[in-house]
């Protein structure tokens, strides 16, 4: 029996639904199915999950090997650890599920240093906006997550740590007329009169957006785009404007690509912190446990 199998059908009982389950692991729910139907081969083809029901229902079996393969798990999981601190060729894979920010802009910082000292070690990050990667690691798909926002979950569920505070700032064209003839000072009435680029839903720029700036919905929201460097090329070529983090948005204005520019009556639109999570009380593997520990304020 392949250990991995047993994770899979964990999950796939916590999801309840194969085709959601087998677009997060990124595999064909054929290939997913399959997992399922060798289990069900390795216990004399007893059926696990019920599949002539419209919803997910384990039969009695099924609920059966989902207790014993926690405690499988739980056990291999904790021998593994312990065996691994005594080779010499201990490798690991670390997997993060982050937002743009915190993935492309803050944690390669770390992850370079720590490759530095561990170079047995391998990183698989995941670019998702903070929702998704909230989800996934709630869902064991990810090891780590690095968000702009806690996306109203509950604190106690994860082990925190603040890596950045970060400012939320306006973006235009370098050619727009607020530059050119307002000297990138405005009041939010001028805002109004321009078309708006919001983020997606499950944003953490977004939710951040809408609780501090409270005249949110009297802009022209016109365009929704799910990612920065798409906003950015949408902006530096129109009239439209939006709101992007000040890291990301520096470097674009650097580069003569957009303008950033302050509102008269909110010189500051928002700050936010931005977070590394992990599940709490989730036992971890060495390594895993030591990159947590490296990881630390910007």
């Amino acid at each position: 029996m392949r250990i991995e199998y047993l994770r899979t059908f964990i999950k796939l009982c916590e999801y309840k639904s194969f085709s959601k389950l087998a677009e997060d692991l990124n595999i064909s729910q054929s290939t997913l199915s399959h997992r399922i139907s060798q289990l069900e081969e390795e216990f004399a083809n007893v059926i696990l999950i019920e599949r002539t029901t419209k919803k997910f229902e384990l039969t009695h079996a099924g609920e059966i090997l989902l207790d014993h393969a926690k405690k499988i798990l739980a056990l291999y999981d904790t021998c593994e650890q312990e065996i691994l601190k005594y080779s010499k060729q201990h490798v690991a894979t670390i997997t993060i599920s982050a937002s743009t920010l915190p993935g492309s802009h803050i944690l390669p910082k770390f992850i370079t240093n720590f490759k530095s000292k561990y170079p047995n070690v391998d990183f698989k990050i995941i670019i998702n906006n903070s929702r998704q990667s909230i989800d996934f690691l709630k869902k064991d798909v990810v090891d780590f997550a690095g968000v702009g926002g806690l996306m109203d979950e509950k604190e106690d569920l994860f082990d925190i740590k603040i890596i950045y505070e970060d400012e939320l700032v306006f973006i235009c064209s370098p050619k727009h007329e607020i530059v050119t003839i307002k000297n990138k000072q405005i009041s939010l009435n001028d805002l109004f009169s321009y078309p708006f680029i919001t983020r997606e839903e499950g944003s953490g720029t977004r939710k951040v957006f809408e609780l501090n700036f409270e005249k949110y919905e009297n802009l022209k929201q016109k365009l929704v785009i799910n990612d920065n460097n798409s906003i950015i090329t949408a902006v530096s070529n129109s009239d439209y404007i939006s709101i992007m983090s000040e890291i990301i948005a520096k470097k674009s204005e650097d580069a003569g690509l957009i303008t950033i520019f302050r509102i008269k009556e909110y010189p500051v639109i928002a700050k936010r912190k931005i977070y590394f999570l992990k599940r709490k009380g989730k036992v971890i593997e060495d390594l895993k446990n030591r990159f947590w520990e490296h990881i630390n304020m910007v």
